[in-house]
């Protein structure tokens, strides 16, 4: 592996195997993830579902974690397997000097929860609200051969080294935003990403640095219908 194909390019190896009717590892509700450390992160399994799985690996805002991460999207957990991973420092590594120490854990979870359980690939999203809408945002758009999708709630801005294909992307943004605002993120980010051909879909909402439960639910819409 060259510094171009790894951790330090942001580029993700784990890949979903072929569907298998098994029995599921863990049983419905809230798990350790599993990683060591004390940012070790969760891992929220739905009631049973029939079929391959869609998976939200959803990522934490700036001096967060998993808990937090989790009540984002509560309303729309019980609907997929939902990963929910801690960066090791108080935000994701491409803010804190560049890609590379939480690119290394997000692989080495993600290999063995596309290990273990029956993934769908065409619904298989990276998800996060504010600075993990914006690292979910540009890690999807250097792994597209991974992400079928990206679910960035309130992101401030994308930084992706390279682009691999074009993951269908969900942003939305609260028009009241105090924290980053409207128009200097989602509002400059979604034409953006329109004119590079990726798939969006845009929702704006009344409000401020949130998830509303009507959006998670449009997020979820979103996702099952590719």
């Amino acid at each position: 592996m060259t510094e171009d194909d790894g951790p330090e390019a942001g580029r993700l190896r784990a890949r979903p195997r072929p569907f298998a009717p098994a029995g599921w590892p863990l049983p419905a509700g809230l798990h350790p993830l599993g990683m060591g450390g004390v940012r070790d992160g969760l891992l929220r399994v739905p009631p049973p579902i029939e079929g391959p799985l869609p998976l939200i690996l959803m990522l934490h805002g700036y001096g967060s974690g998993a808990e937090q991460a989790l009540r984002r999207i509560l309303p729309i957990a019980d609907a997929a397997l939902v990963v929910l991973p801690e960066s090791l420092g108080a935000t994701w590594d491409v803010l804190e000097g560049g890609y590379g120490p939480d690119i290394r854990r997000l692989d080495a979870v993600l290999a063995r929860i596309l290990a273990d359980w029956p993934v769908d690939p065409a619904r298989l999203a990276i998800a996060g609200f504010s600075d993990g809408a914006s690292y979910a945002l540009s890690v999807a758009m250097m792994n597209g051969a991974l992400f079928s999708h990206a679910l960035a709630f309130s992101p401030g801005f994308a930084a992706p080294l390279h682009l691999e294909g074009r993951p269908r992307s969900f942003l939305s943004h609260g028009t009241e935003d105090a924290i980053l605002s409207i128009d200097h993120c989602s509002r400059r980010l979604v034409p953006k990403l329109q004119r590079s051909g990726y798939p969006v879909q845009y929702l704006e909402f009344p409000g401020g640095h949130a998830v509303p439960a009507a959006v998670a639910e449009a997020a979820l819409a979103f996702l099952n219908a590719a």
